[in-house]
């Protein structure tokens, strides 16, 4: 794969590649930039002392490199940690978001001042290790349903601070995004069914509220599926239904809603919901149990 030549931490849409409609209008220059600088803020505070044993003019060359197969996702992260630091900072990349890497794979050379280096090294591993993560767990579940009609969805079990840029690592992962928060749709779950009376009522104040947004509703039952249906229901999620359940619910369902599996979901069951004929299965392990990819940064000899 031939290496593509960055202005290390220049943020354009072809640094996210994949990301779905709703994240790419969200994610900017001007978001990622302030990230950045409060994850070096938090890590730097008044001055790297370790890095002022070196001297300041000094500059080096060095190469990251991934210890096991991943995909990769972090890249304008990463380079804007180096841009704030110091933006005369050169990088090379061989891989961009969502490519496949193997263990013992370079992704990156850089080059430039020797304290920079030092000193954003730590921050924008980080970033390279979660989101990495991230989309190689996204990986594993897309993977896991080919040739079913399944999507699987990630859901707000994110981790904190980090919202946009793990959803982001679901699409590049081959997932996709459910909702970002609780400002783009309308998610009517168990208490806010008991909160409202029922079903039809918590649907109908929905409707009255909504605007343009999406409204699905949480069901535990065939008969709450039937309810939801009778009042109209587009989208339902099928809470900890058993395979049998759901195979029933697609049958009540019969095409007229948009169903989604939740609840219970691992790499071990999941093609098992897919063949049901749910259409979407949401999985917060994409998010919430992600391990870290291990990269390392290496001085060249």
């Amino acid at each position: 794969m031939s290496e593509k030549p960055t202005n290390i931490g220049l943020v354009s849409e072809g640094e996210f590649p994949g990301a779905s409609e709703a994240i790419s209008k969200l994610l900017s220059p001007e978001l990622v930039r302030a990230q950045v600088h409060a994850a070096l803020k938090e890590d730097i505070g008044a001055g790297d002392r370790t890095a002022d044993l070196i001297r300041e003019t000094a500059e080096s060359e060095v190469r990251v490199v991934c210890r096991e197969e991943a995909v990769l996702c972090g890249v304008a992260w990463f380079g804007q940690v180096f841009r704030q630091l110091d933006n005369q900072v050169r990088v090379n990349w061989s891989v961009g978001d969502g490519d496949p890497v193997s263990a013992g794979q370079t992704i990156c050379t850089l080059v430039g001042n020797t304290r920079a280096l030092l000193t954003g090294e730590r921050t924008a591993l980080n970033y390279l290790q979660t989101l990495s993560g991230t989309a190689t767990q996204a990986r594993r579940y897309a993977d896991a349903v080919k040739g079913t009609q399944a999507r699987i969805l990630d859901t707000r079990k994110t981790l904190p601070g980090l919202r946009l840029q793990q959803k982001y690592a679901v699409t590049c992962g081959g997932c996709h995004n459910h909702r970002i928060g609780l400002f783009d749709a309308i998610l009517i779950k168990e208490n806010h069914i008991l909160a409202a009376g029922s079903i039809t009522a918590a649907l109908n104040r929905a409707r009255e509220v909504a605007g343009d947004l999406e409204i699905e509703v949480e069901v535990e039952s065939p008969d709450e599926l039937k309810e939801a249906l009778a009042g109209n229901a587009h989208r339902v999620l099928l809470d900890n239904f058993s395979l049998d359940r759901l195979r029933e619910a697609v049958g009540i369902n019969n095409g007229q809603a948009r169903l989604e599996a939740s609840g219970g979901i691992s790499l071990e069951n999941i093609r098992s919901i897919a063949q049901t004929g749910v259409d979407d299965i949401s999985v917060g392990a994409l998010t919430k149990d992600v391990r870290a990819i291990d990269f390392s940064m290496r001085f060249a000899d």
